[in-house]
């Protein structure tokens, strides 16, 4: 793991937090955007949050970084740069699925951006997947700490939250895909799954600054009233996730129904009828809209703009799986949200 910490985490000993790594020659700085995309960007409701799931692609050079980088670069020195983009108002913190972070990691993350920017952070593997898993992300045996809300609490909302502060957006569950074994009895593991998410807003009731957790799931059998009901009752919202494992956005909008009102989030990860490592080998290096998704960018457009009209936050995080290139996706989620939601 060390390599995988030394790619996304913290600067090391005698590289700074602000220019990042010592092989970079200058400070990263954000790329010169024309009239049209800062427009674009002032003219989206404030409390529209759209970003990508990370931000250290060097295909990104011209479209969000100034100067082509390295990858391990742009993951120690481009995240302010990253944060001046016009359009690009939070990012996604995954790298805690692998391994829980600190409240200090999540502190150095915090310091690099303006106030008005959020991350949307994904709690860690350790307690959303129900097997152990080898490096190579095989099944190894049964995880005895599977929606362990007391672990949850401590190796995750409470350093994040401790870190981030308000800068600390949706703290997503994102459950792999479940077992037949586990989906046996759905009723039982929604039961399971409320107590769980209980649970830990029970133990986060006292925080200056309360989090706010999102579920994503992977089998759309949990698809349900009993679902939306279980989320509900532990004041938690649905994240909805497209994704090659679940149905189309429009067909997940009747569980966002049932949780009306409330935030808006989504992980837009991969284009329909794609698999990851095949759309990540067609997309490289992310630099172009090669596989546009009107449907979704409709969808999600709408509601997202219904959701802001109400007063609610909406959070958008999009992977260049989407598209091709995260950033071109949002300018064209950002255009559409305009055009659903005209100034008065």
């Amino acid at each position: 793991m060390d390599d995988f910490d030394d790619l996304f985490g913290i600067p090391s000993p005698g590289e700074s937090a602000a220019t990042g790594a010592k092989s970079h020659a200058r400070p990263i700085g954000p790329a010169a955007h024309d009239s049209a995309v800062v427009a674009l960007g002032e003219r989206l409701p404030p409390f529209i949050y759209l970003g990508t799931s990370s931000w250290s692609f060097p295909g990104w050079a011209g479209l969000v970084y100034d100067t082509p980088a390295r990858e391990s670069d742009l993951a120690k020195a481009g995240l302010t740069a990253y944060a001046r983009h016009p359009l690009l108002r939070t990012v996604g913190i995954d790298r805690g699925f692998y391994k829980p972070l600190a409240a200090a990691e999540f502190g150095a993350y915090a310091a690099q951006v303006p106030e008005p920017f959020r991350f949307m952070v994904k709690a860690p593997a350790l307690v959303t997947d129900e097997v152990k898993r080898d490096d190579k992300g095989r099944a190894t045996g049964d995880n005895p700490h599977f929606l362990d809300a007391a672990l949850a609490f401590e190796q995750f909302a409470k350093p994040a939250i401790a870190g981030l502060g308000e800068k600390a957006g949706p703290l997503v569950f994102q459950f792999s895909p479940l077992s037949r074994a586990c989906l046996a009895n759905v009723p039982a593991l929604i039961a399971r799954l409320h107590a769980f998410m209980f649970s830990l807003a029970r133990q986060c009731a006292n925080f200056s600054h309360p989090p706010l957790f999102a579920v994503e799931i992977r089998n759309p059998e949990l698809l349900t009233r009993g679902f939306a009901d279980a989320l509900r009752d532990a004041g938690a919202r649905y994240c909805l996730g497209i994704d090659d494992r679940m149905p189309n956005a429009k067909a997940q909008l009747p569980l966002l129904r049932a949780l009306w009102p409330g935030p808006m989030v989504v992980r837009w990860n991969l284009h329909a009828g794609r698999k990851y490592g095949q759309a990540k080998a067609d997309y490289a290096p992310f630099n172009r809209l090669i596989d546009e998704d009107p449907a979704t960018r409709e969808t999600l457009a709408k509601v997202a703009a219904a959701t802001a009209r109400a007063g609610y936050p909406v959070y958008i995080v999009a992977n260049n799986k989407a598209e091709g290139s995260a950033p071109l996706t949002l300018a064209k989620l950002a255009e559409a949200i305009t055009a659903a939601n005209p100034a008065d």
